[in-house]
């Protein structure tokens, strides 16, 4: 599975951007996918992931209330909306996929996409 990640930029605190996730080679529909995001010189960390049926979600407490994830099957696609942003906001995102896991580690995810970048001024 490869993994495409776009829709980073450079925003202003309280906007908003929509990440973009395009996923070829695989079957969709059939995995788990997460988001995380790495800012200079700390870990990756988990942001927001959800199963291959949709339905449920999960969210790092920082950005619970302001992100949402969400898929599209049809369109092979996993989206994070992003509203409310922070300069603590800014980092490297990531998209990953999974076959049968969706928590909170990085670990746990096999398949990753390249990043995008995301800055939020003060």
């Amino acid at each position: 599975v490869q993994l495409q990640a776009s829709g980073g930029g450079l925003v202003q605190a309280g906007g908003s951007l929509r990440l973009s996730c395009a996923a070829s080679g695989g079957t969709f529909s059939s995995y788990a996918m997460g988001w995380f995001r790495q800012a200079p010189g700390k870990e990756r960390e988990f942001v927001a992931a959800m199963p291959w049926s949709g339905g449920r979600t999960n969210y790092a407490d920082s950005v619970k209330g302001r992100f949402t994830i969400s898929r599209d099957n049809a369109k092979n696609t996993v989206y994070l909306q992003m509203n409310s942003l922070k300069p603590e906001d800014t980092a490297v995102y990531y998209c990953a996929a999974d076959p049968t896991r969706w928590g909170n580690s990085r670990y746990e995810y096999l398949y990753w996409g390249q990043g995008t970048q995301v800055t939020v001024s003060s």
